[in-house]
């Protein structure tokens, strides 16, 4: 009995995280479905574990960011230009593909009354302004608040900065580094009860009734994040890497994808993404930044969200989109949707922006906000799946570019 209780612990703490979460996904629906009142009661587990995820999402960024800097040796390669070419260019892409999507597919709303306060950006100006402004907020109010633009800049500086350090200070950070992960571990390896409780309350409390008269615009939502995830992302690593894109493709949607679904929050899974691209064992100087940079420009299906709902009030409004507004809207998406993680409520309050580029009103606009919220359960999840799966993909497919390319140099010699 015990040797079993002792494997039973073993399996809980060394098992694949993978299958564990799965349990936890079947298990959360299996009582929302027996047992909803029951399952109601549940949210506290899942409650924990976003607020854990959140609470270790700055300090880990902070930290990682700024030991990985601070200890670059001169000449080491970081691989962070190709990855942020990948990131904008996945992104407009994917701004390029909702266009083609809706238009092939027009959707129409029935526009209801929206009462929340909210304050939309205007323009372009003002979200790059917004960005600009997070970038020089006070440090420790951006770790409260989860500003990983000022998180970001401020420790991209300090790293900088502490590159003329004495060694014990920088072998401080690194060790420092390790604690931080090390904790990280212990929170991830908590991810299956969290899920569990995640699913369970939320479709027991949500259902799906309210999606019921969105079905074209959802499926239209759905269906070009998909076509991204799957056919346009994997044409992307596959220009980079020369290889059946594919395995890679599907390792990050089930290791990152999925919970990232259940989280909703792009922040959250920054550790799940770290621990990932770990155990890939990929240059840690390299995902150390590009992975929280990805959680803030990475925007593919922020740009999908923000074109379609905008081109599906342009229908409602009987409104006719010519090719060259199309393009246009499809950079302004693009943009807006990089600018989404300093825009409180992301990317459906950027829907008005993209909106006024038809001459669509704020009142208008913000009952197509509306709607999006109403929707929000599967768009935000999926929106946030494609994500934060998106930033490990990428990550990975530049490192493994250079690995090929070493490999190449190896054996022509």
């Amino acid at each position: 009995m015990e040797k079993k209780q002792k494997g039973f612990v073993q399996y809980l703490v060394q098992g694949s995280l993978v299958k564990q979460i799965l349990i936890g996904l079947i298990l959360g629906i299996l009582l929302a479905w027996l047992a909803p009142e029951t399952a109601k009661s549940v949210e506290l587990p899942g409650a924990l574990f976003v607020g854990a995820l959140k609470a270790v999402a700055p300090v880990l960024v902070w930290v990682l960011v700024m030991s990985s800097i601070a200890n670059h040796k001169a000449g080491q390669k970081s691989n962070m230009r190709p990855i942020i070419f990948l990131y904008l260019m996945g992104t407009f892409l994917a701004a390029v593909v909702a266009v083609i999507g809706s238009m092939l597919f027009p959707s129409t709303l029935t526009l209801v009354t929206n009462d929340a306060q909210m304050s939309p950006p205007e323009n372009i100006v003002e979200v790059l302004r917004g960005l600009l402004i997070n970038v020089v907020a006070n440090p420790i109010d951006a770790i409260l608040k989860g500003n990983y633009v000022g998180i970001l800049a401020w420790s991209i500086g300090l790293g900088i900065a502490l590159r003329h350090a004495n060694e014990s200070t920088k072998l401080l950070i690194q060790d420092l580094s390790g604690a931080v992960t090390q904790l990280v571990r212990v929170v991830i390896r908590l991810a299956p009860i969290g899920i569990f409780g995640l699913v369970s309350s939320t479709i027991a409390t949500t259902g799906f009734e309210a999606l019921l008269g969105y079905v074209q615009l959802l499926t239209v939502l759905l269906s070009c994040m998909i076509i991204v995830a799957l056919v346009v992302n994997p044409l992307i690593v596959y220009w980079k890497i020369r290889r059946n894109p594919y395995p890679l493709v599907f390792e990050c949607l089930r290791e990152s994808g999925v919970t990232a679904f259940f989280t909703r929050s792009s922040a959250a899974n920054i550790p799940v993404n770290m621990a990932m691209c770990r155990r890939m064992n990929l240059d840690e100087d390299t995902y150390s930044v590009s992975i929280p940079l990805g959680a803030t420009i990475n925007m593919a299906g922020a740009a999908i969200t923000i074109t379609v709902l905008t081109l599906a009030a342009v229908n409602t409004l009987g409104m006719t989109v010519d090719i060259p507004t199309a393009i246009l809207l499809s950079v302004v998406s693009a943009i807006a949707a990089c600018g989404s993680s300093g825009i409180a409520g992301g990317s459906l309050l950027l829907i008005p922006l993209a909106c006024s580029m038809f001459g669509i009103s704020n009142e208008i606009a913000m009952q197509v906000v509306a709607v999006g919220l109403i929707i929000g359960v599967l768009q935000d999840s999926t929106e946030t799946g494609l994500n934060s799966s998106t930033d490990v993909l990428f990550t990975a497919a530049v490192c493994q570019a250079e690995d090929i390319r070493i490999e190449e140099q190896l054996a022509q010699r």
